[in-house]
Order: C-alpha cells, then sequence, then structure tokens
C-alpha cells in the first residue's frame, strides 16, 4: 500500500461564494467522497449563519470533516490544520472513499502543497506582555518596531493586524530571529508537502461574483446573523480580537451591536469586507501556477469540475490516479 501522504488529492479552491459547495455536492453525488474542509472559519462551532456552513441537509448527504471542532475562544493555526488533515487521509481511504479538501482558506492550502516552515512554539507569557503593551501604546506602535527589527514581515502587515504583529515580535523576542528568517529556512523542513490536484474556481468577471457576495450577505442577515453574533457576546468571555470574532461578517455585526458601527451601514461594510477578502483569495491562487482555473461563472461550470475531478477520483482509495 502506498504511502498515503504521497498519493495526489483532488482539491476544490476558489474565493467565497463562487460555488465551491454546490460543486463538492455535485462529486459526491457521483463519486464515493468525504470532504476536508479547508476553511478557518468553519472550524468554530456556534458560528453557522455568518460562514455559510453547510446545512444539516447537506452534512448528511456527504461525510465533512473539520467543521465545529473549535469553541471561538480557541485559535486554530495552519500547523494544526495540516496535522489534522495528514490524520484523516489515511482514515478516509482505509473506509473506502476519497478525500477532498474544499475552501477558501488559501493559507491552508499553501501549508499542504509548500509544507510548513519550522516555526517556534507559542509563548503564551511573551503574548500576554505583548497584550499589555498593545493595550498602552497601540499596535501601531508595535508595528514601527517590528519595522525596525523585522522590516520584510511589517511591510506585509497593516498597523493594526495586531494577531500578526504580535506573533512576529513574539518570535523575534524568543529566539532573536526574525519571522522572515524562519519563513526563508524551508529547506530546512521536515514534512514534505502534500501533492494536490487544485482546480480554482475563478470567475471571469469580477461583477458576477460581486452581486453573488451581496446576495448572500443579505441573505445571512435574513436568516439572523445578528442574532447570532449577539449570541456569541452575551457569552462574556468572546472579545472583538479573536481569531473568530475577526471573521468578515462577524467583525462588522460585532461592531455594530458594540454601536461603534450604524445599524444601518452594516449590509454595505460587511459586503466591502467580503469583496476585499474574495480579492485577497484570488490573489493568493494566482501565486499557485500548479492550479487548473475553471471560470466560476460560465454555464457548464459544474461540469467542467466533475470531468476535471474525474482522473482523480476514478482511481480506487489507496492506488495512484
Amino acid at each position: 500500500m502506498p504511502d498515503s501522504a504521497a498519493l495526489p488529492c483532488l482539491a476544490l479552491a476558489g474565493p467565497t461564494a463562487s460555488g465551491k459547495t454546490a460543486a463538492a455536492l455535485a462529486l459526491a453525488e457521483r463519486h464515493r467522497i468525504e470532504i476536508i474542509s479547508v476553511d478557518s472559519a468553519l472550524v468554530y462551532r456556534g458560528m453557522d449563519v455568518g460562514t455559510a456552513k453547510p446545512s444539516a441537509a447537506e452534512l448528511a448527504q456527504v461525510p465533512h470533516h473539520l467543521i465545529d471542532i473549535r469553541d471561538p475562544l480557541q485559535a486554530y493555526s495552519a500547523a494544526e490544520f495540516v496535522r489534522d488533515v495528514q490524520a484523516l487521509l489515511p482514515d478516509i481511504r482505509a473506509r473506502g472513499a476519497q478525500p477532498v479538501l474544499v475552501g477558501g482558506t488559501m493559507l491552508y492550502f499553501k501549508a499542504l502543497m509548500e509544507g510548513l516552515d519550522p516555526m517556534p512554539a507559542a509563548q503564551p507569557a511573551l503574548r500576554a506582555a505583548l497584550e499589555a503593551e498593545a493595550a498602552e501604546r497601540g499596535w501601531p506602535a508595535l508595528h514601527a518596531e517590528l519595522s525596525q527589527v523585522d522590516p520584510d514581515t511589517a511591510a506585509r502587515l497593516a498597523p493594526h493586524d495586531a494577531q500578526r504583529i504580535q506573533r512576529a515580535l513574539e518570535v523575534y523576542r524568543a529566539t532573536g530571529q526574525t519571522l522572515s528568517h524562519f519563513h526563508a529556512g524551508r529547506a530546512g523542513r521536515a514534512e514534505p508537502g502534500l501533492p494536490l490536484v487544485l482546480l480554482s474556481l475563478e470567475p471571469a468577471q469580477r461583477s458576477w461574483l460581486h452581486e453573488r457576495i451581496g446576495r448572500r450577505f443579505h441573505e445571512m442577515l435574513a436568516q439572523g446573523l445578528i442574532d447570532e453574533v449577539q449570541r456569541l457576546r452575551a457569552r462574556g468571555d468572546l472579545h472583538a480580537d479573536l481569531p473568530s470574532m475577526r471573521c468578515v461578517g462577524y467583525r462588522q455585526a460585532w461592531e455594530a451591536l458594540a454601536g461603534t458601527l450604524p445599524m444601518a451601514e452594516l449590509a454595505d461594510r460587511g459586503i466591502f469586507a467580503t469583496r476585499q477578502l474574495a480579492k485577497r483569495q484570488l490573489t493568493w491562487l494566482r501565486s499557485m501556477p500548479q492550479r487548473r482555473v475553471i471560470a466560476a461563472d460560465a454555464p457548464d461550470a459544474l461540469n467542467q469540475v466533475l470531468a476535471q475531478a474525474e482522473s482523480v477520483l476514478a482511481s480506487p482509495p489507496g492506488q495512484p490516479s
């Protein structure tokens, strides 16, 4: 039996609202598959409406993995994602199914395909100290400090990108080495990347995606996004700077409920933020030359996905395609 990690996996990527879920469910009608979610928001329990989480019927139609595995108070890293996927692959294939990776968190795809940089472990004491400094001085001041010690990383980050600024300074203070130094050390990675056949749903017309994003955000509001975020706020242990609450839609709803964003502006701000997310996702995808692009707005997009997937999914599990 070949090493499961060496066998190619089918992956379906694309920006938000590009039709990935519908395509994956269509694959499930033709092939025995199990879906591995590649989405940093779907991991959180109690965050259903604003993440466009698959419905109960969709979850029952085909096994899904890496959904509802974390409380919103907890973080979930790319390293944890890679570890979880590596554990899932042999189990799925042992059940006679094919794994299909589906989602839009491009950092996760990149970590799978290229392997992980040998990064230092988290340092809770340093993180707490940095949070205290930020409360006193502000994140832009810490960003300025980062630009002095690690200008390459600082240039990639916005002055208010608290999570990434904190991590970069944490690495520097813990090791004396910069985050960019560790990213440059890819030759020393112990874990090889996972071979993926990456199908990428990318609209030829941006307006098509914008229309779908707008329609879906209004549907989320009608389905109870505000109530969902209100319940999360009512827990009392969550705050706006958590990775879960910085997810698009949740951040804007949180601000509206906190009174820092007029409720009348919520839809426009949420749609704009989702469009910006989609733009970043497309930028990530275009940096992946191995992907096979399918025009998401083409009339035959679904048939193209099914045809492209056939060469991978037609092979018996555990056998090279």
